[in-house]
């Protein structure tokens, strides 16, 4: 594998490919804290040149965190189709990105490529890709998964109702999914971040969201993200749930600071396969966001990037319902500003969808980053015409429990509106009969809660 590489008369001379991987990054201030990143524009471009000419087989042959010492690492090497590698294993990044880019490349000519890729190899063409490459290569990827319901056609924005309270209220949750549902919110998931994290809070708040599915007959789904420990408690004591929650990290020690491992997550998934509400097949919902790993102290100085793809090569394994990236919910000493929260949104989609999960994006932000609404606004529009599965709808974008901004309800009314967009189709008929949505367009009556009186 060559390290080195000559630009403007200068030799670089790389000692890893975890470095080369690291200062082929577009800026980000994880990286900088981590002290990984490269010292300027030229390195940053000679890191790139390096990777691009670097082959697919030497990312496999060159682990960064080896299986041995790590379980998510086992599970990535552990689901690759050896047949489909051996056929690509000589393949370069550049050449990887030229066929994801070239016209005549189909939705199913990447499915079947994208089993003989590991997350590794995932990160590193993410890397040598402009924006504009992040969008059109996942616009062609078409992820389709089923709980009680299918989203991820083409032409489908799902939204994820999230009406948090700051004191677990059920009645006023209520209430907020009830202006949710009136925007045409909510076929992603009804999804509520609890503030209390015990059995009864989180099983009370499972059983109201399923009355008022059941009361509405609403096609959706319901998931409470607590941790997936007491979830398990709460559906064992009688919680209704149609799937469940965890929130990803990219290295064993990370998932580890997190409270969970591999064992968990199987014996979670088990018990949602057998005392789960929904049929599925596909029945969790994951969460992950570049940094959460060096905020841990998990990182092994490999990049934030190349560590949230990690997240979706564990992810994979359990065939999820829905996959999103909170972007911008760490803080600005992870992604500093509005360009570099942009560019993490697009990579984290794009990465996602050719480990072929059913990604959706947080586009959110907290009130000490360099960004703003209008930012948000501009991501989110990049986002759907890349083909985003869902984004997150909060009463007036402001998330008045976890103190941080994201995309409101009306957001993605006005998204569907603006870009073609319709929500998931069972969920969409519902709408229809509601009053609330005729034609593809909301009605009148769109936006008064007072429908569900």
């Amino acid at each position: 594998m060559n390290l080195t590489t000559t630009v403007l008369g200068k030799t670089y001379q790389f000692r890893s490919l975890k470095e080369v991987l690291a200062k082929a990054n577009e800026e980000k201030s994880g990286d900088q804290l981590a002290g990984i990143a490269a010292e300027n524009a030229k390195e940053r471009m000679a890191a790139k040149w390096v990777l691009a000419e670097t082959k697919l087989s030497d990312i496999r042959e060159n682990p960064l965190l080896p299986p041995e010492m790590d379980e998510v690492s086992r599970v990535i090497e552990e689901d690759i189709n050896e047949k489909i590698y051996t056929q690509i294993r000589n393949w370069s990044i550049a050449e990887l990105r030229e066929y994801l880019l070239t016209s005549t490349t189909g939705a199913d000519q990447i499915k079947w490529l994208s089993r003989g890729l590991t997350s590794e190899m995932i990160a590193a063409v993410s890397k040598v890709m402009s924006n504009l490459d992040l969008i059109q290569a996942a616009s062609k990827i078409e992820v389709i998964t089923h709980c009680n319901i299918s989203i991820g056609q083409r032409g489908v924005l799902a939204g994820r109702a999230q009406p948090n309270h700051p004191a677990d209220d059920v009645t006023g949750i209520q209430a907020s999914l009830y202006e949710a549902l009136s925007y045409g919110i909510g076929d992603a998931v009804i999804g509520i971040n609890p503030v209390i994290d015990t059995t009864d809070s989180v099983k009370a708040i499972m059983n109201m969201t399923k009355e008022v599915m059941n009361k509405w007959s609403i096609p959706t789904q319901n998931c409470v993200l607590a941790h997936i420990s007491t979830q398990m408690r709460a559906i064992r004591q009688g919680g209704q749930a149609d799937m469940v929650f965890q929130s990803l990290a990219g290295t064993q020690a990370g998932n580890h600071s997190f409270g969970i491992d591999l064992a968990l997550l199987n014996e979670a998934d088990a018990l949602i396969r057998s005392e789960g509400m929904s049929a599925g097949p596909n029945l969790w919902y994951f969460e992950t966001g570049q940094g959460s790993e060096l905020s841990g102290g998990a990182h092994y100085d490999i990049d934030q990037v190349t560590l949230e793809a990690r997240c979706y090569g564990l992810a994979r394994r359990f065939r999820p319902f829905i996959v999103n990236t909170v972007v911008g919910f760490i803080g600005p000493e992870y992604l500093y500003d509005s360009r570099q929260v942009t560019r993490a949104g697009l990579e984290d989609h794009f990465m996602g969808k050719l480990h072929q999960l059913p990604m959706g994006v947080d586009v959110c932000y907290t009130n000490h980053m360099k960004v703003d609404q209008n930012d948000m606004d501009n991501l989110s529009v990049l986002l759907t015409s890349a083909g985003v599965n869902f984004i997150i709808g909060v009463p007036m974008a402001d998330d008045c429990m976890l103190n941080y901004q994201s995309t409101s309800f009306h957001d993605i009314a006005t998204l569907r509106e603006t870009l073609g967009r319709r929500p998931a189709p069972a969920f969409e008929g519902w709408l229809e009969k509601m009053g609330i949505m005729a034609n593809g367009k909301l009605t009148g009556d769109a936006g008064d809660p007072t429908l569900f009186q």
